[in-house]
């Protein structure tokens, strides 16, 4: 099986040694997002609710970008600096899914790049009754 890069310029460019997400078969690895503007590469500067706002908009565009959608992310982690915020990044998820949700944990850490206070990553499968590999 080979391995797909997903790649568009309507999320942030990868800061590092990674792609913003790979395709193998119909399951897509959505690498983290943090609440950078793709146009200016600077974190929002704005509320944490618009922070993750941002941070969901990333994601959406490299779902996009494989072919998929929101709606097919099978699961979640989210990576806080401050678990406290939990209940902001329920009540925003909520504006970006809908039921069934998908799978999610969410992981308080330390720090994350570039001092952001929200990274999230995703699993994607693709619809296959639509999509080919």
């Amino acid at each position: 099986m080979t391995h797909q890069r997903i790649q568009t310029d309507a999320a942030p460019k990868a800061i590092g040694s990674y792609s913003q997400a790979i395709r193998t078969g119909q399951t897509v690895y959505l690498s983290g997002q943090i609440p950078l503007v793709p146009d200016t590469m600077k974190t929002v500067d704005g509320t944490f609710e618009q922070q993750i706002e941002q941070v969901f908009e990333n994601l959406k565009a490299v779902a996009e970008a494989a072919d998929g959608s929101l709606a097919e992310i099978v699961k979640l982690t989210v990576y806080l600096t401050d678990l406290a915020n939990f209940p902001q990044v329920n009540e925003v998820m909520g504006r970006f899914f809908s039921e069934p949700f998908p799978a999610r944990a969410a992981i308080g850490v330390s720090a994350l790049p570039i001092g952001a206070s929200v990274e999230i990553d995703a699993i994607l499968e693709l619809d296959s009754s639509v999509y080919s590999s």
